[in-house]
């Protein structure tokens, strides 16, 4: 664990700090969660610095969570790729850092899906209903659309069902 005269200060670590000072965490996880559906590039390795440099400054630990929201696509060559380069990053200096093997997104599609239909029925959710084009529309225009978009948001949450 890094001292505090040695710990860097942004607010990242400001809140990580006083989480663990106050009790409200007992240990930090932190998480590296690439798309195994290409190489690695200098904004993954900035990503690795943060997370296991965040894990390792306060004695946590930093999972690796493939993001992989579409199995299909993803390849073994990307994920072996990942890990690769993952261990040659951290090596020396992170390594006692890495929680284990890696995690899929995929493996809990079941549990996002029971947790978005039971925000949808406490109406704190919804299924939007624009078109591709309409949603590109939307995030150019934000609230200056003046709410020309049929989002659904309005919609009951038995409706969105």
């Amino acid at each position: 664990m890094t001292t505090e005269t040695e710990r860097p200060s942004d607010f990242i670590r400001d809140i990580v700090a006083e989480d663990l000072r106050t009790g409200k965490y007992k240990q930090i996880c932190t998480r590296f969660p690439p798309e195994p559906n290409g190489y690695l590039h200098i904004g993954h390795a900035k990503s690795i610095c943060l997370n296991f440099g965040i894990a390792r400054e306060f004695g946590g630990i930093c999972n690796i969570r493939m993001d992989d929201t579409n199995p299909i696509k993803e390849e073994a060559e990307y994920v072996e790729s990942i890990m690769t380069d993952v261990h040659w990053l951290i090596d020396g200096w992170a390594d006692k850092h890495l929680g284990g093997k890696p995690v899929y997104a995929s493996d809990y599609f079941d549990r996002f899906y029971e947790y978005a239909v039971d925000l949808i029925r406490k109406g704190e959710a919804y299924v939007c209903e624009m078109t591709p084009e309409e949603t590109d529309a939307f995030r150019r225009l934000g609230k200056a659309s003046n709410g020309n978009f049929r989002t659904g948001r309005a919609r009951c949450g038995r409706k969105s069902m």
